[in-house]
């Protein structure tokens, strides 16, 4: 039997960033449809993103960027996407890794993703640069009661 296991939690953390990516790519193409827009917020420390210092220093651990009225030359790559803002008037070219995405939401139609943290400081737990999410916890001591996942509450984004 193969020591190594398939590894489902980073197939859906790889297959959900495709979604913001899919999402992007089509805002990239034709623009914001109706009243969409994105709050996509990042670790502003993780390896491959690029924002002015003034910004690293104001948001040192995450930061929120919207995508709605004044965004301009959205470039979306595989990996990363780049795009420049208006912060206090002065346009900032900002290139985010799609690793380092945490949250992104789409309040219009009350959709949102969470993303496991990955730790900005330490490379992929492999070479392969598609992987997403930190190797796994070691198991707990075993126990009568099996542990079934976590639940993600996303009340904050229905319509109340």
């Amino acid at each position: 039997m193969p020591k190594e296991q398939l590894r489902y939690d980073r197939m859906v953390e790889a297959a959900l960033r495709g979604v913001v990516r899919s999402a992007l790519k089509q805002v990239e193409v034709a623009g914001l449809p109706g009243n969409h827009h994105f709050y996509l917020t990042f670790r502003t420390g993780y390896r491959g993103v690029k924002i002015p210092e003034s910004l690293r220093n104001q948001y040192p651990g995450e930061m929120t960027i919207v995508l709605q009225y004044q965004f301009f030359g959205l470039d979306v790559a595989d990996d990363q996407f780049s795009v420049t803002l208006s912060f206090n008037n002065i346009h900032e070219r900002l290139t985010i890794p799609f690793a380092a995405i945490t949250t992104f939401a789409d309040p219009s139609v009350n959709f949102a993703l969470q993303f496991q943290p990955i730790a900005a400081e330490r490379p992929p737990v492999e070479e392969d640069p598609q992987v997403l999410v930190p190797s796994p916890r070691p198991a707990p001591p075993a126990s009568s009661e099996e542990k079934r996942g976590e639940v993600v509450t996303l009340d904050a984004f229905r319509k109340k």
